[in-house]
């Protein structure tokens, strides 16, 4: 039931009648009700693995919060007279069976992850290796692979790892916990939010607002805009140069991956626009997961505008604890003594970067070609932290103004085309055949052969002009959002007319634009794969 579909809209429209005709009290349960139905749409066999997910986790949720009220409890027993060594020493008896409860958890659902999503590619490459000396294998499995597992599952381990960190208790309510694990408009592709920012929001009461349904029905339409108008439209021209891309000129492929960078963006932030709309009718604020990447001025700026609950997963739970890890500390220490100036200071926070964008790389999928986009990423990144005070250097020695309008327009490019070579990664049908259309791409490149052949991608002239006003669109308007505009306030100050008539013209560009087919079925999104 994808969110684009006529089935979904109509589950939805059911969903929030009930959900405000209900008492207040019982609305979390109508919430709790229509996400696990959302989620049986997709088959009745994947609800075992959310299940699982679901009751591990409240139960470490439980088990953890029992042992931090235990330690202070036992620590205010000591009373003032014990002193900071024996204070010190309950607090780490404590602090030991919490970390076997917290890694007891996260091994069983990581396991369950790592088995579903990753056995075949490690038993794949496995079997590489041992037929160099003998003819055992591992056999492949057809694994079920339930939809929203990474998203439920790096949600799921966030609040196992909070409550480890006493930020905050646990939940008590089985199926109030199971709520927030299940909630229906973000599972299948995020945002990854947070107990402490989501739950409490599912679990009130929340009264019908005309203002909230209009917001919401806003932040839809934009989403609605970006997916059906823009989003499938150039997908038509990605799976034409992807699909064969031996055809084409490096200028057609590049023109391809150029689209994709479109389909992607419009794709995913589409659906999270639709997913936030949808909680906003709720009464729900959800955090956002995008912010203009493409206005970004490097590729660390980039990963902090895109995907965002990914990278403050990543930071918060991957990122400072191996920072502040022993064996990191070890080797800060040791890079400081043995190598000289800015590098010895920054070799663990680079190496520990790279380590990130690896697991980024690799929590999209299984395959090398996830794996280098990690490293693409990853080894750019590390590299520009290590070389920050050459690039200082060569400014000054340049008079360049790092705020002058030109080179912020600079960064800017520079950093959509290191995205752009990313994305031949991402979209590549596997490594070997993204880097033959990179190969392609260099050494075939003519612009004339694009600008003759354009037209024979999959889209006419008709289609293409309708992308470019709807980019030059989003990208206005990001633009202004980059100023400082607020646009929906900027709407809000004219009459509820005008406000109601560019709901509707919206509504209207959607229906006449939106790329449907004869038997069309709803393209499911892009980022549910993952």
């Amino acid at each position: 039931m994808s969110l684009s579909s006529a089935s979904f809209l109509i589950f939805l429209v059911s969903t929030v009648a009930l959900y405000f005709l209900v008492p207040k009290k019982l609305q979390w349960m109508v919430l709790l009700a229509a996400s696990y139905f959302y989620y049986l749409s997709y088959g009745v066999k994947i609800v075992g693995f959310l299940l699982t997910t679901t009751f591990t986790t409240y139960v470490g949720g439980l088990l953890l919060g029992e042992l931090n009220s235990r330690r202070k409890i036992r620590v205010k027993q000591l009373g003032r007279e014990a002193s900071s060594e024996e204070k010190k020493a309950v607090s780490d008896r404590f602090t030991g069976n919490k970390k076997w409860v917290v890694a007891g958890i996260l091994l069983i659902n990581f396991g369950i992850l790592a088995a579903i999503k990753y056995y075949n590619f490690a038993a794949e490459n496995t079997n590489v290796l041992l037929g160099l000396f003998t003819d055992a294998s591992f056999p492949k499995v057809n694994w079920l692979l339930p939809v929203g597992l990474s998203f439920y599952t790096f949600q799921s381990a966030g609040y196992v790892i909070d409550v480890y960190r006493a930020k905050y208790p646990p939940e008590r309510n089985f199926f109030k916990f199971a709520l927030f694990v299940s909630f229906f408009p973000q599972i299948i592709q995020g945002p990854i939010s947070r107990f402490d920012q989501l739950a409490h929001q599912l679990y009130e009461s929340h009264a019908f607002s005309f203002d909230r349904l209009k917001y919401g029905l806003q932040l839809m339409m934009w989403g609605f805009f970006k997916k059906l108008v823009v989003a499938d439209r150039t997908a038509v021209i990605v799976s034409n140069v992807f699909g064969n891309y031996q055809k084409y000129s490096g200028a057609e492929i590049a023109f391809g991956v150029f689209m994709y960078c479109i389909q992607i963006y419009c794709d995913f932030s589409g659906g999270i626009d639709i997913i936030r709309g949808i909680a906003q009718i709720l009464g729900i604020d959800m955090i956002e997961n995008f912010q203009r990447p493409y206005f970004a001025t490097s590729l660390s700026d980039f990963w902090r505008r895109w995907h965002i609950s990914l990278g403050a997963w990543m930071r918060d739970y991957l990122f400072y604890p191996l920072s502040l890890s022993k064996p990191f500390g070890k080797l800060g220490k040791y890079a400081r003594k043995k190598l000289k100036g800015n590098l010895g200071k920054i070799l663990p926070v680079s190496l520990v970067t790279f380590i990130v964008f690896f697991t980024i790389g690799i929590w999209h999928g299984a395959s090398w070609k996830y794996i280098a986009f990690g490293i693409w990423n990853g080894g750019i990144i590390t590299f520009s932290v290590i070389n920050a005070p050459v690039y200082e250097k060569a400014l000054k020695r340049l008079h360049i103004n790092p705020e002058s309008t030109c080179w912020k327009l600079f960064q800017i490019l520079r950093t959509t085309v290191l995205v752009f070579i990313g994305r031949y990664f991402t979209r590549g049908e596997d490594l070997m055949t993204a880097l033959r259309m990179l190969k392609r791409t260099v050494l075939h490149f003519d612009l004339r052969n694009l600008a003759g052949n354009v037209l024979s991608l999959g889209l006419g002239a008709f289609d293409l002009l309708v992308i470019l006003v709807c980019c030059t669109v989003i990208l206005g308007i990001g633009y202004l959002k980059e100023r400082g505009v607020h646009i929906r306030k900027t709407l809000e100050e004219r009459n509820m007319l005008v406000q109601w008539l560019v709901l509707l013209a919206g509504l209207a560009v959607i229906a006449f634009l939106g790329i449907y087919r004869e038997g069309y079925i709803a393209s499911e999104f892009i980022y549910k794969q993952f």
